[in-house]
């Protein structure tokens, strides 16, 4: 039995450390662009299963929400500077 962890143990690591060499980082496009692609993931991501489809309407959603978080700090920073203390709850 212990003959047999042992084993499983040992190929684990291999396996393991074959994963963490497979990605060197040394194919770099440019300085600092050294990401890769995983096997099998497509060159082009439009119409392949990876492209996310975003919705129209779930983005102007989003895009509200942070004009509104926008406009919220804005008020906060004002009344900092007015009073010279931060206030989270501003109205």
């Amino acid at each position: 039995m212990k003959r047999v962890l042992t084993l499983v143990a040992t190929v684990g690591a291999m396996v393991a450390s074959g994963l963490a060499f497979a990605y060197d980082g040394q194919t770099c496009k440019e300085a600092g662009n050294c990401w890769q692609a995983k096997p099998g993931y497509p060159e082009k991501i439009a119409g392949s299963k990876y492209d996310p489809k975003h919705d129209a309407a779930e983005l102007s959603k989003q895009e509200a929400a942070i004009k509104a978080i926008d406009e919220r700090n804005a008020k906060r920073i004002a009344n900092a500077k007015a009073t010279g203390t931060f206030k989270f709850d501003v109205k």
